[in-house]
């Protein structure tokens, strides 16, 4: 009887050790996420690291203009006292 019991609360202890790396990132590896939002006009790609802006990529639909960068603050920084956050990056050549 007593190893009944013992078998049982064994099978119910396995749901509770699952494999950790199943849903969740390791703990040391940064999380990424990577938005699109576009309408009738224009297209934007965002990449965040660790919560942190670090790419947006602006592409118009409109025929005569490339896409662009806007330059995000760098982290750490007063955005105020950057001068490069929130410019536009044009792409002029593109090989």
């Amino acid at each position: 009887m007593r190893a009944f019991l013992l078998l049982g609360a064994g099978l119910l202890a396995l749901p509770a050790h699952a494999d950790p790396a199943a849903g969740t990132p390791l703990p040391g590896e940064p999380q990424v996420i990577q938005r699109v939002t576009e309408d009738e006009q224009v297209r934007i790609e965002e990449l965040r690291v660790r919560g942190q802006t670090r790419r947006l990529t602006v592409q118009p639909k409109v025929k005569g203009l490339g896409p662009y960068e806007i330059t995000p603050p760098e982290p750490g920084r007063d955005p105020a006292q950057d001068p490069k956050a929130g410019q536009r990056i044009w792409f002029s050549l593109s090989f």
